[in-house]
């Protein structure tokens, strides 16, 4: 063997070497957070901000879950944040309300084109658009004012915490308010009040009946139930607080969801989960209404701030993930309970975080516990991608 290829052997050989020294670094140095780790530091995020409670619960391609508490369930006792607690569904139930409208489509019942007059005649006044069709009831387009009663300050919570409202009495009060302006996407309460009331005209049944029986029956979500005008949640559950300003955190959990028809839902994260899951593998629509469902618009412009590039379908609502893709939710606030959730499209990996603290005395408080929140849906949804951060 010469001199020359002596020396290139051995520089060849040096660099094997280096390459397999690199290689054995890199194998040893330590892995980042599992899924559950992750979890546990994201709930414990949210807790940092201010909130009492957090939970939270995530669900493998392989059914395998992950779930995390923090915080307390009760500022008084301190004891601690159950795992399975029952919590206010709130805005979360619109998806189910569209899912029922969805069904009662195809099965030839009524049409998306339909207008809101068909249905329920005079109760959108001429001054509004006598053309309003279901389709834009489901996804905010109709221009109906959003005008639910509501509390600002603790004494208003404690004056109106029992106040009971027919829906026609909520329609009529978003009535006497100009519409918004058309057209264009703003979120709207009313429409969803004048959709359970249409379930009902179609079907004969007040919708949380038809939601019982056309989804919590068929699922087996036995722990998601319609509470009626009862300001009491069922046992366990975390204690809900309203920040409504520096030392006045109040105790919120009595009371009456204003729109008891629409809201007054209470779940569990499996529950939510489950139904997300079901719905997206199209276990609750046949494949065209489930496509109608996922035909998106952006969201307002006040909303992009909390769902930055987020767009609404037919109740639910599509949000980009860091990690490459979509995912699909439907928060929902109510009562000192803020629940975000998300389900990626194949329906395979979700995750639901409850927390039974909404610090709304400002905006900074408001986009911070969201971008918390919304921050552990995307590292749940993008565990071990290839993609992840």
């Amino acid at each position: 063997m010469t001199l020359t290829l002596r020396k290139h052997l051995a520089v060849a050989l040096g660099v094997v070497t280096l390459l397999a020294a690199e290689a054995a670094t890199a194998v040893a140095q330590p892995a980042g957070p599992s899924p559950a780790e992750r979890l546990r530091q994201d709930t414990e995020a949210i807790h940092a901000l201010g909130v009492s409670g957090v939970q939270a619960r995530v669900i493998a391609p392989d059914g395998r879950q992950s779930v995390a508490t923090s915080g307390t369930a009760d500022l008084n006792t301190g004891r601690p944040v159950p795992a399975d607690g029952y919590f206010r569904m709130a805005s979360t139930s619109k998806t189910m309300v569209a899912t029922v409208v969805l069904q009662l489509e195809a099965e030839g019942a009524l049409s998306l084109d339909d207008t809101v007059d068909q249905w329920l005649p005079g109760v959108v006044p001429g001054d509004d658009d006598p053309r309003i069709t279901l389709r834009q009831l489901l996804q905010h387009r109709s221009g109906i004012h959003d005008d639910l009663p509501g509390y600002t300050t603790p004494e208003e919570y404690y004056q109106q915490r029992h106040d009971v409202y027919s829906p026609e009495q909520l329609v009529a009060r978003a009535m006497a308010q100009a519409p918004d302006s058309r057209p264009g996407w703003e979120y709207s309460n009313t429409g969803y009040i004048l959709l359970d009331m249409i379930i009902q005209k179609a079907t004969g049944h007040p919708a949380h009946q038809e939601i019982e029986d056309r989804i919590l029956r068929p699922l087996g979500l036995d722990r998601t139930r319609w509470m009626g005008t009862s300001p009491a949640l069922p046992q366990p559950h975390a204690q809900a607080y309203q920040l409504f300003g520096p030392g006045s955190e109040v105790d919120v959990t009595d009371q009456i969801p204003v729109d008891y028809e629409n809201l007054s839902w209470v779940t569990t994260t499996q529950d939510e989960n489950d139904f997300f899951r079901a719905l997206l593998t199209g276990r609750l629509l046949p494949a065209r209404q489930l496509a109608e469902m996922k035909r998106t618009l952006p969201v307002s412009e006040e909303l992009q701030k909390l769902w930055p590039g987020g767009r609404y379908g037919l109740g639910l609502v599509e949000r980009p993930l860091k990690c490459g893709g979509t995912y699909w939710s439907h928060e929902g606030g109510d009562g000192g309970y803020i629940t975000l959730n998300g389900v990626t499209d194949d329906g395979r990996r979700s995750a639901v975080v409850s927390m039974s603290e909404a610090r709304g005395d400002s905006e900074e408080h408001i986009l911070e516990q969201e971008n918390a929140a919304s921050a552990l849906i995307d590292h749940a949804l993008c565990a071990q991608s290839p993609n992840t951060p």
